[in-house]
């Protein structure tokens, strides 16, 4: 094989392992397998598991899809779930429809559409909840970066009452960096701001739109709030100064719906 067949091949593996969500936890993992449209690619247990009905479950529907089963030591698992304490000796590599990397986004992206983004989320029931929001309202999806905001775990899952799995979830390393190429490529980056000249329900129509939920505490970092080509404002009554995120994202994913 030479180097560019070579290079090809990385590539291309790089690219579907990146399209892997690795999920961990007994109840967190048989549940995803029980999901319609949910395959599993490898599943991972620690050879250390005593025998447990659950896991004969979870052992089972891998085998039925027919994915590598894998024992490793407690350490090893650590290594893959990224959370020994929470573990408890499985973790799981899933391939799910709607979850992708912002490139294979941009390969396929429609003519239109909106995103909402995650700028330094941190409460991962909120990210449960925006998650859920999202699959239900139909918009194309949410930008998910792997720095700075809560990742997919248990709590996550829990929140979002399993909606994630039919979420569209697109996977980004820096939120910044992604929202520069998504703006190269016709996007224009929206902000929640109590002084924007617009509500929401008055914006006008955008192309290609990404509205970015800030932090629960501090709003929208700097760098973000730099980058913005336009603010909104949700009008608020009796004082009241601010929505809770995954409510505010919840007003935007469904505002064309209602």
């Amino acid at each position: 094989m030479n180097k560019i067949e070579d290079s090809a091949a990385y590539r291309a593996r790089k690219q579907f392992f990146d399209g892997l969500l690795t999920i961990y936890g007994r109840k967190p993992v048989l549940e995803a397998l029980e999901q319609p449209g949910v395959k599993i690619h490898r599943l991972h247990l620690a050879d250390s598991n005593k025998p447990a009905g659950i896991l004969d479950q979870i052992e089972g529907i891998a085998r039925d899809q027919n994915a590598e089963v894998l024992h490793h030591s407690r350490q090893a698992l650590s290594r893959i779930s990224k959370n020994a304490k929470q573990d408890q000796g499985v973790a799981a590599d899933l391939r799910l429809q709607q979850y992708q990397t912002l490139d294979d986004f941009l390969a396929n992206q429609p003519a239109q559409f909106e995103l909402l983004a995650v700028d330094g989320i941190t409460n991962p029931q909120n990210l449960g909840m925006i998650l859920r929001s999202v699959a239900a309202s139909g918009i194309a999806g949410v930008l998910l970066p792997s720095q700075g905001c809560a990742q997919i775990d248990p709590l996550v899952i829990k929140a979002s009452a399993g909606a994630l799995f039919r979420c569209p979830i697109i996977r980004c390393e820096k939120l910044v960096d992604a929202l520069r190429t998504l703006q190269q490529t016709g996007s224009r980056i929206g902000t929640l701001s109590s002084h924007a000249q617009h509500t929401l329900g008055e914006l006008p129509p955008q192309s290609k739109c990404v509205f970015v939920l800030g932090n629960e505490t501090h709003g929208v970092s700097e760098q973000v709030q730099q980058l913005s080509d336009f603010g909104v404002r949700i009008p608020m009554h009796n004082g009241v100064e601010s929505l809770n995120v995954a409510i505010t994202a919840s007003l935007i994913a469904f505002r064309h719906a209602l």
